[in-house]
């Protein structure tokens, strides 16, 4: 347990705890917030995983038994995840439903990876880690973005897996005071760029994005992806009145045109599940192949 300069009772029912039970150990922290916690929590960790989870949530009992027998079978996934459940039911806006439900349906190692691009795929108090993948790769570091979002990239852009139980095995604490809800590293312009950064670096070959969704979710990515110093070569667009128009400097076209940018990475970028599944097809029929030609993103 890191007490990182709590104020009401925390250190003294941590010790409390920790004299109950020996496995239990409290470390002072340096007051420098998350990330600086994480790390600390991470040289003093011996086990032979890393399990990971907030101070107000509920782990389920079953939690830790399911993840360990399953990264058993999975040597080449770094972390293993779950499926999770908001709580108090009465303080859960849309937004975390469609969070919540987002996550729990993705259930296969491959749908994690290939979805990783529009939001953190295993939510991050679920973590159940392989010390050594956290060691190749450098561990937490605060770049300005989500730790958690950031780490998981890293850690797929070294060759790692990712693996989930499809259960429910946390209750996640939802509330005003919420890290994710106050902190401009876990804003949207943070999560963008996080996303933008590590997509160019893992489609450095490609020639530009087009981007498939000329509405808020893709104006959004192009921002994103223009200050990281990428090119929008053009928009793709259903809607006859947006065609022929420009956005950010570059056209919108329907997407039979779409062979026209070959080279180009596809870039998905629609807010709606079902709008998502209808681009996804799109580029398909095009010819263009999820994961080498196109990929989708929030």
């Amino acid at each position: 347990m890191v007490d990182d300069g709590s104020t009401d009772r925390t250190r003294q029912v941590a010790e409390e705890a920790a004299r109950r039970d020996t496995r239990i150990r409290v470390l002072r922290g340096r007051g420098e917030g998350i990330v600086p916690s994480l790390e600390q929590a991470r040289e003093q960790a011996t086990g032979e995983y890393l399990a990971r989870m907030d101070a107000d949530d509920v782990a389920l009992p079953r939690r830790i038994a399911a993840q360990v027998a399953l990264l058993g079978t999975a040597p080449r996934a770094a972390v293993c995840g779950a499926g999770v459940r908001y709580v108090p039911e009465g303080r859960v806006g849309g937004g975390a439903r469609r969070y919540q439900r987002w996550l729990n349906d993705l259930d296969t190692s491959a749908q994690l990876v290939r979805d990783r691009f529009i939001e953190c795929p295993l939510a991050h108090p679920t973590w159940l880690m392989r010390p050594e993948a956290l060691d190749m790769v450098g561990g937490y570091r605060d770049e300005g973005w989500p730790e958690d979002y950031d780490l998981l990239l890293r850690l797929v852009e070294a060759g790692w897996g990712l693996a989930k139980v499809p259960d429910v095995l946390l209750l996640w604490r939802e509330g005003d005071g919420r890290l994710s809800r106050n902190d401009p590293r876990y804003s949207a312009a943070a999560f963008a760029g996080c996303r933008a950064h590590y997509l160019a670096r893992a489609y450095l070959d490609h020639d530009g994005v087009v981007i498939w969704g000329a509405g808020p979710t893709g104006k959004a990515f192009s921002r994103s992806w223009r200050r990281q110093g990428g090119v929008v070569r053009a928009f793709v667009e259903l809607d006859p009145r947006k065609i022929r128009q420009e956005i950010h400097g570059a056209p919108v076209v329907p997407p039979e045109e779409l062979e026209d940018f070959s080279g180009s990475l596809g870039v998905a970028a629609v807010g709606r599940d079902g709008a998502r599944e209808n681009v996804r097809r799109g580029f398909r029929e095009q010819g263009w192949e999820e994961g080498e030609d196109f990929v989708v993103v929030a």
